[in-house]
Parts: C-alpha cells; structure tokens; sequence
C-alpha cells in the first residue's frame, strides 16, 4: 500500500488531494518542519531521495517529484479519466497545463520567492543594492515570465471550467496548489478566470478533506 510522507505546509498537499479525489486506501505518516529553519526534519530527509516534499513509498518502491508521484498513483488506481488519451481532443491541453505547472509556474513563483526572501534577510548596508540587483531580476526576467503563462492559462480558462476542458484532470491537481499559492500572494488580482478557478479546486470536497487530514495546512508557499 502506497505510503505518504506528508510535510506540513508543502506542496505534498497535492498528493494527498489527490489520493482523497480517488478514494483510493492510503497510509499516512505526517512530519512537522524544524521548528527554527522551517524547513523538513532529519528523519523525513533520510526518506527523500532530494530531501524535499512530497514523497511516497510503496513496497521497495521510494518516489519524489509531485508529477511522477501523481502518475504513478494513476497507473495504480487505474484511473485513466483523469488523464485523457491521445485521440482525446484535450490530450495537448493535458500535457501542456500538467508539465507547465512544475516546469514553468511553480519554477517561476520560487524564484521570486526566493529572490524576495534574499532581499528581506540580507544585512541591513547592503540590502538597497542588494534590492535594486534583484529588483531588476525580478523586473526583467521572472514578472515577464509570470505574466505569460499566468495570462495564457486567463484565456484558456475562458473556455473551460478545468484547463483541460470540462472535467476535473490530474494537470488540475498538479496546476490547483500552485495557483492558490500564486493567489494568496496577490499575483492573480489582474486574473479573474483563475481567480475563480482557484475558487473552485479549494471548494472541492476532496481538496477539503485533504486539507482536514494535513490538520496544519495554511497555504504558505514552499
């Protein structure tokens, strides 16, 4: 039986979402952050093979990366509807929304997150240059970026209640906690569509149950 190795405020909620959409029996183990660093404790660390969150194991089987743990949590559930097929006329939008979401949006937010952080924490002389440097980083490379994909997902949106057509898929559950964490950062004001459809994953009852379980989750991004 798969095994998740829940973090607290991390982006595993996703795989617990997931495995509450599905139904599918499940063990948990939960781990809380150093309560100093914040950051993951030794002993979920020697679980990880990265260090990092979400991790599953199952058997001899050990797994990181949020995408690979989701399709591999398919192929078990044999849960085929949540990933359409080549001939399916969703298949491009599929591919495209559950990749970009790691590969790009959540790429670009942690960039800017760190670069946010570097900035608040450096030392008090040097942190004006330290802020202009970054700032023109920010300006000049990750705010273009965050404008393009978050204005294609805008319009595709426009369209279809998930972003890849009319029913709930698994680049939704890969897309729907980065884009809360975008939303709670006032990235998404100028975006209503994903607004609304933010709106709509965390209103889910299997988003809701997996929020109930985790029993910590604020939606800190990570």
């Amino acid at each position: 039986m798969i095994t998740l190795h829940h973090l607290e405020n991390s982006q595993s909620i996703r795989i617990l979402w997931l495995l509450e959409e599905l139904g599918m029996e499940y063990d948990f183990k939960m781990y809380d952050r150093d309560s100093k660093t914040m950051l993951a404790p030794a002993e979920y660390k020697a679980i990880s093979p990265l260090g990092t969150a979400p991790v599953i194991t199952d058997g001899d089987v050990t797994l990181a990366e949020s995408n690979a743990i989701i399709e591999y949590i398919l192929d078990k559930a044999e849960a085929e509807t949540w990933r359409p097929g080549p001939a399916s006329k969703n298949r491009e939008k599929y591919l495209f929304w559950f990749h970009a979401s790691q590969g790009s949006l959540q790429s670009i937010l942690t960039m800017s997150l760190v670069l946010t952080i570097t900035t608040s924490r450096s030392p008090g002389l040097i942190r004006p240059l330290i802020k202009k440097v970054l700032g023109m980083t920010q300006a000049g490379f990750v705010k273009p970026r965050l404008k393009a994909i978050l204005s294609l997902l805008e319009q595709d949106l426009s369209a279809s209640k998930f972003v890849a057509g009319g029913r709930i898929t698994a680049a939704d559950i890969a897309l729907g906690y980065t884009l809360e964490m975008a939303g709670m950062r006032g990235l998404l004001d100028d975006y209503p569509n994903c607004l609304d459809y933010v709106e709509r994953m965390t209103s889910r009852p299997g988003f809701k149950r997996a929020v109930e379980k985790d029993g910590k989750y604020t939606g800190i991004p990570t």
